[in-house]
């Protein structure tokens, strides 16, 4: 990544709020509260906006557990870039966001995310071109999470 990209994206993340602060109460505990949250879309503003929502969860406390399945799947794709960045009404001054941008903050700040099961293995795919911090979902633990009452589950 250049550093004009990278500087873009890191001024694109403070103008919309996408950071960090608050993953922690004040005594450094843990988010006690859970979300599943499914992505399958292919639209562009589909995923942004299931990245900015995951992020804004995320920073109230919430542990993100993230899915993405066909076409979201590319976005756990190391390298991967989608065919053009989103703006939102914050972003004045900056120009570009991308889902995968989101997505890898997501990861940095504890989200976990994993590709479906099925993904790999019906893409040109394998695991090691998954980006750092994404893994491959197995079915229970996912359906474990669905089923359970206390985790709401978000699908775009």
């Amino acid at each position: 990544m250049t550093v004009t990209k990278t500087l873009t994206l890191a001024a694109a993340a403070a103008t919309i709020g996408l950071s960090g602060a608050g993953m922690a109460d004040s005594h450094g505990e843990a988010p006690q509260d859970q979300a599943l949250v499914i992505l399958t879309s292919d639209s562009l503003q589909t995923q942004g906006m299931a990245m900015i929502l995951s992020n804004a969860m995320q920073q109230q406390g919430t542990d993100l557990n993230i899915l993405l399945c066909d076409a979201a799947g590319d976005l756990a794709v190391a390298g991967y870039e989608s065919p053009e960045p989103f703006k939102t009404p914050a972003m004045s001054k900056v120009d570009q966001m991308t889902p995968e941008a989101i997505l890898g903050m997501l990861v940095d700040n504890g989200a976990q995310v994993d590709v479906c099961a099925i993904y790999l293995p019906n893409s040109e795919y394998g695991e090691a071109d998954l980006r750092e911090g994404v893994g491959m979902a197995a079915p229970g633990p996912i359906a474990e999470m669905m089923r359970d009452p206390s985790i709401p589950v978000y699908s775009f």
